[in-house]
Parts: C-alpha cells; structure tokens; sequence
C-alpha cells in the first residue's frame, strides 16, 4: 500500500530534484487511488440497495460507477505496491542491510493489520497483498523483460476472462517491471503524453462498448436483468487496467506544471498516508453507518459520504505531516519491519 512512499523517505537529503519528483509522483498517484477505492468501498460496507428505479439520479450515479470507477483505482493502487516492492529490496540492498528478511517482516506486519482490518471490512486488500508479496519475491531477480512481458501477458488473459483477484499478481509484476525500467525517475513530458493519448484511445473504445451494455433495470431481481448487469459489470473489469493506466498518465501530465503540483497537493500527503488513510476510511465509513440515516443511504448519498471523509482525511493528513515525518500506522509499520523506534517529530 505506501510501500514506494515509505522508503524512498529513508533516503539522505541529498537527492536530486529528478528524484524527489519521482518520489512525489507516486504519492499523488497513491492518493488518487485511494480516492478511487472509497467510492467502490463504501457500497457493500454499509450494505447500500441496488437503485430500483431504471431512470433516477441514484442509477445514473451506479453506471457512473461501473463505468469510470469500479476497476479503475484499485489496479493502480497494486501496480504501485510492485514498484514499492522493488524499491524496498533495492534499496535495503544497497545500504548492505538484509532486504529479504526486512520485506518479509513487512509483509507479515500487513497481514496482521489485514488480519484486524477484514474483520471489519470483509473486501479488503492488505491480507491479500501480503500474501502476493510472497509471491512475487523470487520475480525481483527476474530480468526487466520478462517480469514486463509475462506480467503484461498475464494480466491480459485474466482481464479477458475478467477475473478480477486474479490479476493482482501481473499488475505487481508490472509495478517491478517500471521500478527495473527506472519509469518514474526518468519521467518526461513527451513520453508520458504519447502514452496517455494511446491510452485514452483504448479506454475510449472499451468504455464506449462497455456503455453499450449498461442495464437500464438494476435493482430488479430478474435472470434477464442479472445477467445484462453482469457482463456490463465484467466488460468494465476488462477494460480496467487501461482505463486506469490513462487515469495515471493523465495525473503524471498535469504534474508536470507547478500549479497542478500546488493545486493538488493535499492528494500527495494523502497518499503519503496510504495506509492509515486506507483503514481510517472504513473506520469513518462504519462510524457514519451508525448515525441514523431514516433507514439505509443510497448510492447518490454514499457519494456525499465519501466528499466530508475527503475533506477530513485531507485536512488530518496535510496537518498530520506538518509535523510528524509518518503517518500513524506507517510508523508501527516501520517499527514492526525495521525493529527500531524511528524519531516521529519532524
């Protein structure tokens, strides 16, 4: 989850400025998944109705969903535990420490906060992650192109099957794959607009079938119904991977200009806090189910729901970095890899 962030923090002051760009520029990216990820979240979390009436607000807000959001953030979000994964090895590595055993105390600490965090939030993805970690650790020593290519070769066979858990691992893989490349220490603004424009070519023609089969019945309990929701639903996840590479390269071009950076600062200490702010959302989200809502909300106010949580994590998690070098659980996340207590205070 703030794996990349999280190291790259130990680096000396001396850095280039091509460097902290590179650092800052999977922090933003993290928090505009973690953006992503509330907005699909909070569905099943407060248990929120199917809208059942084909023409009002709160089904134009579910194909909304299904068509620019659910698949979209978490790919991303996975994509960037890879080249965090990378990250940590490397540079454990190559300050002579023992990068295997600090990065499997690093995953057993992330199963423990899953362990707690699923019994709260049965979808979640740090128990899952930890478990891939595993996975994946003998792909560190695998050459760029094949991690780039049996990655990039798995992912679309499990996307065209649209198995979602499934394309977990690839999507790491790829993330190994742009830390090997050095993708995000080498960014430039040619590049990242040539790549965004071809992807935004294919997420075009994927989101224009994909609307194609948007059910007009949703929360109707017929086979015919079902079935239309489901292959809507599964066109989506295929399509996934693209749509979210575009939502990157997108971010990665505004970052390009001072005035994004500025403007969208409060989304780079967001995602600096990845992990706090990944369990604090369903904390909020179970705290705000139990206030009295005249019965269950509906998707429209679910959207409302996750606007006042923004505000609130990106007031705390700008404040919170203003003094303190890590976020809460980052902090016993690195006590827990590193068995040393680091200075918290600025």
């Amino acid at each position: 989850m703030d794996h990349s962030r999280f190291h790259e923090h130990d680096h000396s002051q001396n850095h280039s400025q091509n460097q902290n760009n590179r650092i800052e520029a999977l922090d933003y990216l993290r928090g505009l998944a973690l953006m992503g990820i509330i907005l699909v979240n909070i569905g099943p979390l407060l248990g929120i109705l199917e809208p059942a009436s084909a023409h009002s607000l709160d089904a134009s807000y579910w194909r909304f969903l299904y068509l620019f959001v659910e698949g979209r953030f978490y790919t991303i979000f996975t994509f960037l535990f890879g080249v965090g994964f990378y990250i940590f090895l490397t540079r454990a590595n190559d300050k002579g420490k023992k990068g295997y055993r600090l990065f499997l105390r690093r995953m057993a600490a992330l199963f423990v906060f899953g362990l707690i965090h699923v019994q709260f939030h049965p979808g979640e993805a740090l128990g899952l992650y930890a478990v891939c970690g595993l996975i994946i650790l003998p792909f560190y020593k695998a050459s760029k192109i094949m991690n780039l290519v049996f990655g990039m070769l798995m992912l679309i066979a499990f996307a065209a099957f649209s198995i979602k858990i499934f394309m977990v691992v690839p999507l790491m893989l790829l993330g190994i794959a742009a830390g090997q490349y050095r993708v995000f220490e080498k960014l430039q603004p040619k590049k990242i607009a040539v790549f965004t424009g071809m992807m935004l070519a294919l997420s075009a023609a994927g989101l224009t079938v994909q609307a194609q089969y948007a059910p007009v019945q949703i929360g109707v309990a017929t086979e015919e119904a079902y079935l239309q929701k489901q292959h809507f639903i599964r066109i989506g996840i295929a399509i996934g991977p693209v749509v979210s590479a575009f939502y990157a390269g997108l971010l990665l071009l505004l970052l390009q200009g001072s005035f994004f950076q500025k403007l969208f600062s409060p989304l780079k200490d967001y995602g600096r806090m990845a992990l706090t702010n990944y369990i604090s959302q369903t904390v909020l989200i179970l705290f705000a189910g139990k206030l009295d809502f005249d019965g269950r909300i509906s998707y429209l106010q679910s959207l409302y729901l996750c606007l006042i949580i923004y505000v609130l994590q990106f007031i705390f998690s700008t404040v919170w970095l203003r003094y303190f070098r890590y976020g809460p659980l980052e902090w016993i996340w690195r006590i827990a890899t590193y068995w040393k207590i680091p200075p918290m205070r600025r």
